[in-house]
């Protein structure tokens, strides 16, 4: 096996309780780098279409990268894998900390689980060594306490990624938590591992990940902290908070379940930017050997919101969802709910939209006291936001309805509700505007996981100069669409974290650390055919579902149909039918199905997707 890897994926069977070792091939190694890549190239030859992603046929894998607990800079990403619930296509989400690293010190690259226990279950591998055992005195545990409980019966040293009890009563928006904070946020995961009554992976190992040359990545890590650039004195200083003003100002947040703007609608947005938040912060929290350190430990809540010592800082997209889009400026509020969030085991982007959504619905009749359980959901109430967001997570009253986010919710409210259900094929839209930046219109839609701001074609690329284009405009960027989506991914499936990646002095830097770390010549246009590659499998994987990208209805706000009448976004329509058929025709997929063609996968060496897509 090539360097970079410990060679060694885990096979889990929950519903017979066996475990096989499996060697991962050299081949797949160079070919998908890890991550989503390499899990969405497993599901998608070894499970069938048409599965219940909350049923025991359906697979979910936990995957590395090759760079995740290297020298590499900011390289301590993990990635959850499988079908989405929430979209019923393909479905990942990224979580850093310090799990991913470990996973790998503990001898695997990748873990996969197939069936369902009959009873709750936690996996602990010890240096290589994995059983199952026995989580019913964990079911019912918050993440918190589910990873304090665990430290203390496998030591200190031990690393954990679990579900909060919002994942065990299956929340189709639940997340998969670790290092009290960290989250596998997107795609419903912590769900699919709900439904298979796995609450945990415990990892622990001191086993070293081979390297091809050590000494040239250890040395490229001290060139590369010499000279890291780009954002990173904002996010030592206040982390992704100290981005909100500046959006909100942009009409990049959305405001009022997208109904509003910031500067017009919300006029205490800045009460919950940067600087109020680091106000309350006790101390940096860094992923494992990041060298930005953009988390944060809250100090205890004092004031009307009790939270202890200890809780994660909210995020800008915490902030956009359950701040401006709620018409919610009071933060120790959006803190308490990110911290419920947190321990519960949900994803506060959807989350926060959820409540938005209900707000309104709320606000324009459709729902009243009697269906809310007498909480008062109007705009900016940030009492009748926090302790819904506590029904919520439990799937107690009205949160029962909510708990799976605003697709089904709208369904079973009725009256016209889904009108005002912000998602795009039932993913919640994050806190990021096309309007503003048209990149986010191309990947909401056309990214196998819809409505994901961390990747696709925003994505720059340090030192290089994509194709020119019209930032005005809307015609003409699909070439820089194309090649930003196709390196996110390579970064993303490297187990890298973007922000790292962006302060990475140049992309040869980048790819140094691939090379002196895997013994293989890696240039820049394989890393664009590697990342190409991996676009294609997965949406390989939703075609076979039956998904067809250009039929994910987008919500007219999102869009701009009609366009805002007042704000910095004033009279903007996204032209989704030029920024769809030119990015499209870019990677070679049909303009009318979004099918890659038989001659795009065969020249990208996936023959089994081409088999499946194109039979004759």
């Amino acid at each position: 096996m090539s360097r970079g890897f410990m060679g060694k994926m885990l096979w889990v069977d929950l519903s017979r309780k066996e475990l096989k070792d499996e060697p991962l091939e050299e081949k797949l190694g160079r070919q998908f780098l890890g991550g989503y890549g390499l899990g969405a190239h497993i599901i998608f030859n070894r499970q069938p279409a048409g599965v219940d992603p909350l049923g025991p046929d359906s697979i979910l894998g936990f995957t590395t990268g090759i760079l995740t607990g290297t020298p590499s800079i900011s390289a301590s990403r993990y990635i959850v894998v499988g079908k989405s619930p929430l979209t019923g296509g393909w479905g990942d989400a990224n979580s850093g900390g310090n799990v991913g690293p470990y996973l790998k010190f503990a001898g695997y690259d990748a873990v996969f689980f197939t069936g369902i226990s009959e009873k709750p279950v936690y996996l602990f591998i010890n240096n290589g060594k994995a059983e199952l055992r026995d989580a019913a005195h964990l079911w019912g545990k918050d993440t918190f306490q589910t990873e304090d409980m665990l430290k203390s019966e496998l030591g200190k040293d031990v690393e954990v990624a679990c579900i909060g009890p919002a994942g065990e009563k299956v929340a189709r928006i639940a997340a998969v938590m670790n290092n009290k904070g960290r989250a596998a946020g997107r795609s419903g995961l912590g769900a699919v591992m709900g439904s298979k009554k796995l609450k945990a992976i415990a990892v622990k190992g001191n086993m070293k990940i081979p390297l091809a040359d050590e000494t040239r990545a250890n040395n490229l890590r001290k060139k590369c902290l010499a000279d890291l650039t780009g954002h990173i004195d904002m996010l030592r200083e206040k982390g992704t908070p100290g981005i909100f003003i500046d959006c909100a100002e942009s009409g990049d947040t959305p405001t009022k379940n997208w109904g509003g703007t910031a500067t017009i609608d919300f006029l205490d947005y800045k009460d919950i930017g940067g600087d109020p938040v680091i106000a309350l912060q006790d101390k940096r929290y860094a992923c494992w050997r990041c060298p930005i350190g953009c988390g944060g430990h809250m100090r205890a809540g004092t004031g009307e919101y009790k939270y202890e010592a200890g809780a994660h800082k909210p995020e800008y997209e915490t902030l956009g969802m359950f701040g401006a889009d709620c018409l919610n400026s009071n933060l120790e509020s959006i803190i308490k709910a990110n911290d419920i969030c947190n321990r519960y085991g949900v994803d506060s982007i959807s989350a926060g939209a959820t409540m938005a959504f209900a707000i309104e619905c709320y606000e324009r009749g459709l729902i009243t006291k009697a269906d809310t359980d007498g909480i008062e959901m109007t705009w900016g109430n940030h009492k009748s936001i926090v302790a819904m967001t506590e029904k919520m997570v439990r799937r107690e009253g009205f949160g029962d309805i909510l708990a799976d986010g605003v697709n089904l919710a709208a369904q079973k409210i009725g009256k016209g509700a889904s009108q005002y259900a912000m998602h795009i094929q039932g993913q919640e839209v994050p806190a990021h505007d096309p309007k503003f930046g048209y990149h986010w219109a191309t990947t909401y839609r056309m990214d196998a996981t819809p409505a994901r701001h961390t990747q696709g074609p925003g994505m720059p690329v340090p030192g290089m100069d994509l194709p020119e284009h019209d930032e005005k405009a809307f015609s003409g960027r699909a070439e820089a669409h194309k090649l930003g989506s196709d390196f996110s991914h390579v970064v993303s499936c490297t187990g890298t974290c973007i922000f790292g990646f962006w302060a990475m002095p140049d992309v040869n830097s980048f790819i140094d650390f691939m090379n002196a770390v895997s013994g293989w010549d890696f240039t820049i246009d394989e890393l664009f055919k590697t990342g190409e590659r991996i676009a294609n499998i997965r949406q390989a994987f939703n075609i076979r579902e039956g998904l067809n990208s250009l039929k994910f209805k987008v919500p007219g706000r999102v869009y701009g149909n009609p366009p805002p009448e007042r704000g910095p976004l004033a009279g903007i329509t996204v032209d989704e039918e030029t920024l769809d058929t030119e990015y499209l025709t870019a990677m070679d997929w049909d303009t009318k199905t979004a099918k890659p063609s038989k001659k795009k996968l065969l020249e990208l060496g996936l023959d089994e997707a081409a088999k499946a897509l194109w039979p004759s």
